[in-house]
């Protein structure tokens, strides 16, 4: 793992980017640190720096210092195994199990059941889209729910038999879906488009699928990962993500997340002959990976999540995972920043470009929950009008010829 490492600061000697410092540090908790169950099955981020993990025995909440409250049983939750955990827009915590979905608003849970209109109790994956519509997949398909009622597609509707696993919105705003049988589908709000081998995917077991800031799908299969661009077709494929034992060359994908840098995550875990697994970023020439040895929990990676702060985690069976201080980023080395004027802002903000300027820089502005509020290319200066847009801290991405460039803005 660090032979990698190595070799990323010698590549970026070599291109005159300067020597850049490194302090990559892991930190594992358990429940000798205050978490409800080693088992950990879901991060997600909520508010500030504070996030909530899906655990075996119920849901942990960690404000950023330390694990200072739980969701149990006894508070409502349906089922003490929670397999996914949604913070929304609104604040309120999803929990996904095999007998329905929980829903807590700070004080006391409400739940849904396939009584209330769901299709299928035994929930996958929860996933809020722009218009705060939460989307539940499950094992016969999948649901969205507006706040009121339930619609459900499922194979009688086009998706493929073994449910849905993962759902996440392309920057377009159709929805896409990953099944463990029949490969990606996009979803219009009217039809469904599927991607399996005939598309390109090397497997058609589809786990996760992560959205970058350009419209790349970074589609998480069984035989590592598959980069669909904006307009859908192979751009990249990734096979082999972190070292494995042979005959695991190709790499199994658990989950695909972006991070506050631009830079792709993933988590690998395999369970045939030995067991194995592991984390790894994409650091734009090569794919730097951590496993037990480097103090990952354990090799039973189920799921990623980007907190606030920009720090990653990992969730194992065995414990959950902190990645702080990631190498610094090519972009991070740019001589000459863009400047973003004024923050905290109430009406416009300013992006000068600085070395982005002369060539198309797409923009995107993301709130605190990681949603896109808005999006723009140009080629020069631009202003922005935030009064629209709700108090709290924003962040700004450039994305153009020279990298990256991330900034967070405070509107007021």
């Amino acid at each position: 793992m660090k032979r990698s490492i190595l070799s990323l600061i010698s590549i970026l000697t070599l291109q005159g980017l300067g020597a850049l410092l490194f302090s990559q540090t892991l930190t594992t908790y358990t429940v000798e640190d205050g978490l409800l169950d080693n088992n950990v099955h879901s991060i997600c981020r909520g508010e500030a720096d504070a996030l909530w993990f899906g655990t075996q025995s119920g849901v942990s909440y960690f404000d950023g210092d330390g694990f200072t409250d739980s969701i149990e049983v006894e508070d409502g939750l349906i089922h003490e195994t929670v397999f996914t955990v949604l913070c929304d827009n609104a604040g309120d915590v999803w929990m996904g199990t095999d007998f329905g979905l929980s829903r807590y608003n700070g004080t006391s849970c409400t739940t849904y059941t396939t009584e209330d209109g769901l299709e299928d109790n035994r929930i996958k994956h929860l996933y809020e889209d722009v218009s705060g519509i939460i989307w539940i997949g499950h094992n016969d398909g999948v649901s969205s729910f507006d706040g009121a009622a339930f619609t459900n597609y499922t194979t009688s509707d086009g998706l493929p038999f073994g449910g849905v696993g993962h759902v996440t919105q392309d920057l377009n705003g159709d929805m896409w879906f990953g099944t463990g049988l029949g490969g990606a589908y996009r979803f219009d709000g009217e039809a469904f488009e599927m991607f399996g081998a005939d598309e390109g995917l090397p497997n058609i077991s589809v786990r996760s699928i992560a959205v970058d800031a350009a419209n790349n799908k970074w589609i998480g299969t069984n035989e590592g990962i598959v980069v669909l661009d904006a307009n859908n077709e192979v751009s990249e494929n990734h096979p082999s993500l972190i070292e494995l034992p042979p005959p695991h060359v190709i790499n199994p994908v658990e989950d695909v997340k972006i991070d506050l840098e631009g830079r792709v995550w993933t988590g690998v875990y395999v369970d045939y002959l030995v067991t194995v697994g592991g984390v790894a970023y994409f650091n734009g020439m090569q794919w730097i990976g951590y496993d037990e040895s480097d103090g990952l929990a354990g090799p039973n990676v189920r799921q990623l999540a980007v907190a606030a702060n920009g720090d990653v985690w990992s969730a194992t069976s065995t414990g959950a995972t902190r990645f702080s201080g990631t190498p610094a980023s090519i972009a991070e080395a740019l001589p000459f920043h863009p400047l973003v004027y004024p923050n905290p802002a109430s009406d416009f903000i300013t992006v000068a470009l600085g070395d982005f300027k002369g060539s198309k820089t797409g923009i995107r502005l993301y709130d605190s929950f990681g949603r896109m509020v808005y999006q723009d290319e140009v080629l020069s200066t631009t202003s922005i009008q935030v009064s629209h847009l709700s108090r709290g801290v924003y962040t700004l991405e450039l994305s153009g010829h020279v990298g990256a460039f991330q900034s967070q803005i405070i509107i007021e």
